[in-house]
C-alpha cells in the first residue's frame, strides 16, 4: 500500500513526453498522412493520462490528498474529463459493481447487461440493443466525446467542488485543443484529426473498461454478498503482461483493483498472486483470461442478454 515515488515520476514524466511529441509533430510536420497518424498518438497520450488521472483519484499517487486533488485538476485540464463527476460516478461503482440499480456503469440508454434491460428499451434504442453486440465495438469510438458531454452535463446541473476552477479547466482545454488545431492544420484536415483522435480515443478508453465487469455477475437488490465476493465476483482479470499493464494502465488487474483502490498499480501485480491463493482456499471463483478471450466473453453476453428482442418476446 506505500506509496511508489518513482513510479508515478516515471509514468507522468513518459505520459507527459508523449503528449509533448504528438504536439511536436503537430507544430513541425506538414504532411497530413503523418497528421493522421499523430491523431492517434494524440489519443494514446490522452489515454495515458487519463490513468494517471484515475490513479489520483483513488489517491495512488501522493500521501497527501490535496496533492492528488491538484494533480487530478491537472489532468482533468488536458484531457476536459470533469473531475467532480467522475469521482462521483466512479465512487458508487466501486461501491457497487455490477449492481443494476446502483452502479452508473451498469446502465446505458443503447446497452443491456440483463434481458430484463433489454426488455424494457424502446425505439431506437430497442433496435440497438437487439442488435447491440454487433453495435458495441462501434460505440466506443463514441465514448470519448461521451465522457466530456456527460462531464458537461453534471456542471450544469451538479454542485461541484471547485466552482470556478473546474468549468474554466473545461473551457481552456478545449480552447487550447482547437487553437493548436485550427493554427497548425487547414480547413477539413482539423474536422478529419478531431474525428480520428476522439474516435481512437474512445476506442482506446472503450477497450480498457469493458472488459472489467462486463460479462461478469450482475447483481440485484436479492443478492447478499459480503465485500470481497462482491469486489471478486463482478470483476474480470485480464492476464498481466508488460504491454496489458501498459494498454490497461494497470486495470487489467480489475480485481485486485476493487479490492484495493487506493493501492498504487504498480503493486497489483503482487497483490494478485495473493488474493487469487485467498480465492482457492476458499473456492471462489477467480475469472482472468487473455486480451481476446475478454472480447469474446464480452460480446457473447451481450448477445445473450439482448436474445429475447430477437426473438420477439414483449
Amino acid at each position: 500500500m506505500n506509496r511508489q515515488p518513482a513510479f508515478y515520476t516515471f509514468k507522468i514524466g513518459s505520459s507527459l513526453a508523449l503528449l509533448a511529441l504528438s504536439i511536436s509533430i503537430l507544430v513541425l510536420v506538414d504532411n497530413m498522412w503523418v497528421q493522421y497518424a499523430n491523431a492517434g498518438l494524440l489519443a494514446l497520450a490522452f489515454a495515458q493520462l487519463g490513468f494517471i488521472g484515475h490513479d489520483s483519484g483513488h489517491r495512488q499517487v501522493f500521501h497527501s490528498a490535496r496533492n492528488n486533488e491538484i494533480l487530478s485538476l491537472f489532468i482533468s485540464f488536458l484531457l476536459a474529463l470533469e473531475r467532480s463527476w467522475w469521482l462521483d460516478k466512479h465512487n458508487r461503482h466501486h461501491n457497487n459493481p455490477n449492481h443494476v440499480l446502483l452502479d452508473p456503469d451498469a446502465d446505458f440508454p443503447v446497452l443491456a447487461f440483463t434481458k430484463e434491460q433489454a426488455l424494457k428499451k424502446r425505439g431506437v434504442f430497442r433496435f440497438i440493443v437487439k442488435n447491440q453486440a454487433f453495435f458495441f465495438i462501434p460505440m466506443l469510438l463514441l465514448e470519448g466525446l461521451g465522457l466530456r458531454l456527460a462531464g458537461i452535463q453534471f456542471l450544469m446541473t451538479r454542485r461541484v467542488k471547485y466552482q470556478v476552477v473546474e468549468p474554466l479547466l473545461m473551457v481552456a482545454h478545449f480552447a487550447s485543443y482547437f487553437a493548436l488545431l485550427f493554427y497548425f492544420l487547414d480547413g477539413w484536415q482539423v474536422l478529419y484529426f478531431f474525428i480520428i483522435n476522439q474516435a481512437i480515443f474512445g476506442l482506446i478508453m472503450g477497450s480498457v473498461f469493458a472488459p472489467n465487469h462486463k460479462g461478469m455477475l450482475m447483481l440485484g437488490d436479492d443478492d447478499d454478498l459480503d465485500f470481497f465476493r462482491r469486489q471478486v465476483l463482478t470483476a474480470r482479470n485480464v492476464k498481466s503482461n508488460v504491454l496489458t499493464d501498459f494498454w490497461y494502465g494497470g486495470l487489467n488487474l480489475q480485481i485486485e483493483h476493487h479490492l484495493f483502490p487506493s493501492m498504487p498499480r504498480n503493486n497489483l501485480r503482487e497483490a494478485h498472486y495473493i488474493v487469487k491463493a485467498v480465492c482457492e482456499k476458499y473456492s471462489i471463483p477467480y475469472h482472468e483470461t487473455n486480451v481476446f478471450e475478454s472480447q469474446k466473453e464480452i460480446l457473447q453476453f451481450l448477445h445473450r442478454e439482448s436474445a429475447p428482442l430477437r426473438a420477439g418476446t414483449l
